[in-house]
């Protein structure tokens, strides 16, 4: 009788690395529901939250990231890795996993190398359009590479690499209103159009900036607006819209509970360039305007936003740009319907469906050699 699956998941730090590991985790579970999948993050992070609300198990190793400009703290991260490597090692051989699954962040580093020096096939997935540190260092040993965007041979032995997309949240797939529907649930005309603005899981200082600057403009406009500040914002921007006056065609909320909705709602999206947020826009076609975050490592939702931007399925506002001329591009281009739709069909040519479930058979695979 064949034991059951048994697979290593592991990375994590942001949403845009715990979300697809989850999908994954899923798919495979719908394809073999006895497999056993254990989860390994780093101590402290989303991941340590997240994974065990969605019901599964996770161990967080101790590790931390290289601090690149100030380099003498670097020598207790040297003693983490160390730490994180035994601790994987241990893991590992307590688990008995038939394949490892990376899916980036510093986290999947230890694990994965580990995994692979001990025999074990590993799998990495890599969801932005320039790759990681980590997912660049175990691509060597790695069976199989999955990625999102063409011409990442760049980075990876081509003869590993599958084009797969990266898994987005199903519900947003899934939503059963019509547009007319979503905006009218919202409060707001569905004959208007309708922006959607977010900033991430935990919102973006600069994007809320660029709508608190511009509020006389959205309030004289005929555009309708659902602003998600994230939480950290949302107090501080509640006190400043008291003082100054909300426009009645713009809500405001810390988070946005029904996604779906408000992505089925909006004519336009202006958003971060995360590589979750990217597939979400490619798979349901929307138009956008994408705003990457400076603070990223190896400037990554730029190049995520001009894989986009090159295929004419979204413009880009620089974030030292953004308080200027981020709300006077979202009101121009909102009334634009034809380039509207040539950006959201733009989008949807990019979209790659089922992506978790195409990793998920990628990874049983790797147990039938």
């Amino acid at each position: 009788m064949n034991q059951p699956l048994r697979v290593i998941v592991s990375g994590g730090g942001t949403g845009g690395h715990i979300f697809p590991a989850l999908s994954i985790a899923n798919a495979i579970k719908a394809l073999q529901p006895d497999a056993k999948i254990l989860f390994v993050g780093a101590e402290g992070r989303m991941e340590m939250q997240r994974v065990p609300a969605a019901g599964y198990e996770i161990i967080g190793l101790p590790i931390a990231g290289f601090d690149r400009k100030r380099l003498w703290r670097n020598i207790s991260v040297i003693w983490k890795i160390w730490k994180s490597r035994r601790m994987a090692r241990r893991i590992i051989k307590d688990f008995q996993p038939m394949v490892a699954v990376g899916v980036g962040g510093y986290a999947s580093g230890p694990t994965l190398n580990m995994a692979a020096s001990m025999g074990i096939p590993t799998l990495i997935q890599e969801q932005n359009s320039y790759a990681g540190v980590t997912n660049k260092l175990l691509a060597k040993s790695a069976k199989k590479i999955c990625v999102a965007y063409e011409g990442m041979e760049r980075f990876f032995p081509k003869d590993k690499i599958m084009l797969t997309g990266n898994p987005v949240r199903q519900a947003l797939l899934e939503c059963k209103l019509t547009r007319a529907e979503a905006v009218t649930k919202l409060g707001f005309n569905p004959i208007r159009p309708v922006v959607l603005i977010i900033g991430g899981s935990l919102g973006a200082l600069t994007i809320n900036e660029s709508v608190l600057n511009n509020l006389q403009r959205i309030a004289d406009s005929k555009v309708q607006f659902i602003w998600q500040t994230g939480g950290y914002y949302f107090e501080d921007i509640k006190r400043k819209l008291a003082e100054q006056g909300c426009p009645a065609n713009l809500k405001v909320t810390d988070f946005i509970q029904r996604m779906d909705e408000a992505y089925r709602a909006a004519d336009l999206v202006v958003s971060r360039a995360g590589a979750s947020s990217i597939s979400e826009l490619c798979l349901l076609g929307k138009p956008s305007i994408l705003v990457p975050s400076p603070n990223v490592a190896e400037d990554h939702q730029t190049h995520n936003a001009m894989a986009l931007v090159n295929r004419d399925a979204a413009l880009l506002v620089r974030d030292a740009e953004a308080r200027e001329q981020l709300i006077p591009t979202a009101l121009t281009l909102a009334a634009d319907d034809a380039t509207l739709k040539r950006l959201g069909d733009n989008a949807a040519a990019m979209g790659l469906p089922d992506s978790a479930q195409v990793i998920a058979k990628e990874v049983i695979k790797l147990t039938n050699p």
